[in-house]
């Protein structure tokens, strides 16, 4: 382990690698079950059997991704279908429905040929550099105020989008804004109907989890994180047993524990649709290729660099080492992924949380990956994880990448405006990347208005046209 990951060297040991690792993978599982959920409309587009096989791939990428990341890269970031990009496949597949009058599988086959391409062409990318410097053709403000937006980016989800309750009355309702935004705790009662002891038990396990994750980091306890979400588990399913009369455990009994290979074969497993694809037009096509390319590129950045920073990992000029390597990863994830049969594999903002743990080398990653492996046998066990003991930690990782907010020198403008911009552009948008090219374009317009469009490197000029293109041309 310490030839191939150079424990010693970044300060850590296996046993704070491993538990790390089993941090990420406890804040990233929710992707397992909710990945195919929204590829195959919840089970509708496709039935199980398409469900199944997007099930594996997310695993089977998922995995790939991470062990290319642990090997190449020695970085400790965790990889999986990203969401917002995963919504917008499925948009994606439901359009070329429309426009070509396949089937939802056969156009799913045919959007896998989209994934397929970007994926080379972000290989391509890596090989040459070219990725690497448009991370550092990044002003260096916008990348030190990348880890604070992705903190309020994980409390967002933490208190708003991780938790969504149902009820007779209907749903989702969320913790942030049904319940902490009813003006009375009657109303919110009454709103939420037969839902709201499920709201009250989601908001107890939050907090308990979050104080207990925040009491034994201050004593210094090892793996505070995991400790905390083990905590919230066991009051969500002591709530479910007495408070809401249900067996947290019931689900176990009718798993299954087989793999159902056979479906993936069926539907996803090297199914790519290529002349499905050319129905839908060149342009389209390509049109397509460049949108998921531009979100998936700034939001890997984003994740990566902000990451890095709240781990120490950044040099003085604000880069990663091996930013090639870590790059690199993603862009195999996404290859797997195509050929598995899931949308684009990107590196999670929830690594967060096993850096906070102390994560710093290829073994957090290796560890992650080796679980979502795992899972393909183990799922029934990783979907009884509670959200609400997930959003603990995302909610911690979230205050402390705020910190970073003192980095920022909130006495120039150029960097003031273009960095608060970004902060409440990435957690209300939900795309980091959306939220870097509106600080990358607010930025380049104060330097070119203010008298100092030299300071301006040409690369950086182009990366904010591509974003108001991307912004404001309609294709």
């Amino acid at each position: 382990m310490e030839k191939l990951f150079k424990l010693k060297q970044n300060g850590t040991t296996v046993r704070t690698e491993l538990v790390a690792g089993l941090t990420t993978f406890m804040t990233m599982a929710y992707i397992l079950a909710l990945n195919p959920n929204l590829l195959t409309n919840f089970g509708a587009d496709g039935g199980s059997v398409l469900w199944n096989g997007v099930f594996l791939a997310t695993c089977i990428a998922s995995a790939i991704g991470m062990f290319v990341m642990a090997f190449l890269a020695n970085k400790p970031f965790g990889l999986a279908p990203g969401m917002g990009l995963n919504s917008f496949f499925a948009v994606v597949v439901a359009n070329i429905v429309s426009i070509t009058g396949m089937t939802y599988l056969e156009s799913f086959q045919a959007a896998l040929g989209i994934i397929l391409i970007e994926g080379i062409v972000f290989v391509v990318l890596s090989i040459f550099n070219i990725r690497e410097k448009i991370v550092q053709a990044i002003p260096l403000g916008i990348r030190l105020g990348i880890s604070p937006a992705i903190g309020l980016m994980l409390m967002n989800i933490g208190l708003g989008s991780n938790v969504g309750v149902y009820s007779s009355e209907g749903g989702p309702y969320y913790v942030m804004r049904d319940f902490f935004g009813s003006l009375t705790a009657g109303l919110a009662k009454s709103t939420m109907g037969d839902g709201y002891p499920t709201m009250v038990l989601t908001v107890i396990t939050m907090f308990v989890g979050l104080f207990i994750i925040i009491i034994l980091d201050h004593h210094h306890v090892k793996g505070s994180v995991i400790l905390g979400m083990l905590c919230a588990c066991v009051v969500y399913w002591i709530g479910e047993a007495t408070v809401l009369g249900t067996a947290p455990f019931a689900s176990l009994k009718t798993a299954s524990f087989v793999p159902a290979f056979s479906d993936m074969a069926q539907t996803t497993l090297f199914h790519l649709n290529f002349k499905g694809l050319v129905q839908v037009g060149w342009f389209t096509m390509i049109t397509l290729v460049i949108t998921f390319c531009i979100i998936d590129m700034f939001d890997t950045i984003g994740t990566l660099v902000g990451t890095a920073s709240k781990a120490n990992m950044l040099d003085e000029d604000g880069n990663m080492p091996q930013m090639r390597e870590a790059l690199t990863a993603d862009a195999v994830g996404t290859i797997a992924g195509s050929l598995t049969g899931t949308s684009t594999v990107t590196t999670f903002v929830e690594s967060a949380s096993g850096v906070e743990a102390g994560g710093r080398t290829g073994l957090t990653a290796l560890t992650t990956g080796i679980l979502f492996l795992a899972s393909i046998f183990i799922a029934p066990i990783a979907a009884i994880i509670p959200a609400a003991a997930t959003s603990s930690a995302l909610i911690y990782v979230g205050i402390l990448m705020m910190g970073g907010l003192k980095n920022i020198k909130f006495d120039e403008m150029d960097q003031l405006v273009p960095v608060a911009l970004m902060i409440i552009a990435v957690p209300i948008s939900g795309s980091i990347g959306h939220g870097i090219g509106i600080g990358m374009i607010s930025y380049t317009i104060m330097k070119l208005f203010t008298g100092k469009a030299k300071e301006v490197s040409v690369l950086t000029y182009v990366i904010s046209a591509i974003f108001l293109v991307k912004f404001f041309l309609p294709v």
